[in-house]
């Protein structure tokens, strides 16, 4: 039986075309699922008529009606899988510093976070939390070069992995972080529907933060250099055509 997607793969800062690539393979390992890709959230149709939904964005936020019509399909039973800068909305400041606003509550209500800062990239360690689950079944504590995300929770969650922060966040406006545990693979129940979350992924090429810098010099990666990540990736795919 076909399966539909809508694959949202856009935004700012990141090297977009390398996560919407690694991600069609990956979806087009079941012959099965048909995928409609798109930038943004404007295509109300197709992701009203997806059997599930996958998002890699970064300071992508949709608009109240597309926050609207996002929800009550989650409520009525979607499946959406969010990776990484799905929850972030980022402003530049004048003094250098970079603004998380809160100013879709209702979108970030949905997904359960919000972004607020992350440290510089660098090594941490990601462990499970217990939870019993499939999609962490056998996965074991492991060192990723990514960015950590320190988000804002809104509702009941189902934390399946997360990693420990104290200290600076650098550049960005919430960045003082007391000793605690952040989420970085999680779930949560909407409705009939339900949302998993993934925040590693980071990546970016050469020219993926013009204007501000004509040319990036280095090649990011981070977790997608990871067996354990495409683990992961697979496991939520699978989780999201209801396969897990």
């Amino acid at each position: 039986m076909r399966v539909n997607c809508v694959l949202i793969a856009g935004g700012k800062w990141h090297d977009i075309d390398f996560a919407r690539l690694e991600l069609l393979k990956l979806l087009g390992e079941d012959e099965r699922v048909r995928v409609r890709v798109f930038e943004d959230y404007s295509n109300l149709d197709a992701i009203r008529a997806a059997d599930f939904l996958v998002t890699y964005t970064c300071d992508v936020t949709p608009p109240l009606e597309a926050q609207e019509a996002l929800r009550d399909w989650v409520r009525r039973g979607g499946r959406w899988f969010a990776l990484h800068g799905t929850n972030s909305i980022l402003r530049f400041l004048e003094d250098g510093r970079i603004d998380a606003p809160r100013w879709a509550p209702l979108f970030m209500d949905t997904l359960g976070s919000m972004f607020l800062a992350h440290p510089p990239i660098g090594a941490f360690r990601v462990e499970p939390t217990g939870r019993r689950h499939a999609l962490v079944a056998g996965i074991e504590p492991f060192e990723v070069v990514d960015e950590m995300y320190l988000s804002e929770t809104y509702a009941p969650l189902e934390v399946l992995l997360d990693a420990e922060f104290e200290g600076d966040a650098g550049r960005f406006v919430h960045k003082q972080w007391p000793r605690q545990r952040h989420p970085v693979f999680y779930l949560r129940k909407l409705g009939d529907g339900e949302i998993l979350y993934l925040t590693l992924g980071h990546c970016r090429g050469h020219y993926d933060l013009q204007p501000m810098v004509d040319y990036y010099p280095q090649v990011e990666r981070c977790a997608w250099e990871l067996p354990v990540y495409y683990e992961l990736l697979r496991r939520g795919l699978n989780w999201a055509r209801r396969r897990l």
